[in-house]
């Protein structure tokens, strides 16, 4: 067991003494810091990716059907099963973006979208948020607007087994689970 000070000790926040750009690469860029620590007074390299805001929206259908959509992922090298989301455009909202990224990769549109909140993809690396939102009431108006370069596919996957689909891991994106688990406490609040 440890000693009791050492359990009440919080962590103290690290100085920055530098930092510079190292790569641009479009949808995020990587910099370099190097911060000094609390206890030792040594500098330490650290990286950081920097993306503008995320946004992911949990679309349901008046069927209660979950619009999710298939596509191919370059950084995993495989198919995946998510929900529609991207990068929040310079001037839009995360509202806004949520539904804009809903219709391009979907051609669905909602009757209702409200926030579930938002998160920090991956504190180690990452400074930007991801906010999540649930949308409601949604139905086909158009077709897929896929850029250049992606390829999405719908897939209506009844609300009921959502749960099995990322139990078996048929829905393993990260950020996908977490805005599921969202909604899912969003859910349980609602009356």
């Amino acid at each position: 067991m440890l000693p009791s000070t050492a359990m009440s000790t919080s962590p103290r926040r690290w100085k920055a003494v530098s930092a510079e750009a190292v790569q641009d690469c479009a949808v995020f860029r990587v910099s370099r810091t190097l911060a000094r620590s609390p206890s030792t007074g040594q500098v330490h390299p650290f990286f950081r990716i920097d993306a503008e805001a995320w946004v992911n929206v949990v679309p349901i259908t008046a069927d209660d059907e979950v619009v999710l959509v298939r596509q191919y992922r370059h950084g995993s090298c495989e198919l995946t099963l998510e929900i529609p989301g991207g990068i929040v455009d310079p001037g839009e909202s995360p509202h806004d973006a949520a539904v804009r990224e809903l219709l391009e990769e979907t051609g669905y549109e909602p009757s209702a979208v409200l926030p579930a909140g938002s998160l920090n993809p991956n504190p180690a690396l990452f400074g930007n948020r991801v906010h999540t939102f649930v949308a409601r009431g949604c139905r086909r108006v158009a077709e897929v607007k896929n850029s250049a370069m992606e390829e999405t596919h719908v897939e209506l996957v009844p609300l009921s087994e959502i749960r099995a689909q990322v139990r078996e891991g048929h829905i393993d994106h990260a950020l996908v689970v977490a805005a599921l688990y969202r909604f899912e406490l969003e859910e349980r609040r609602s009356p």
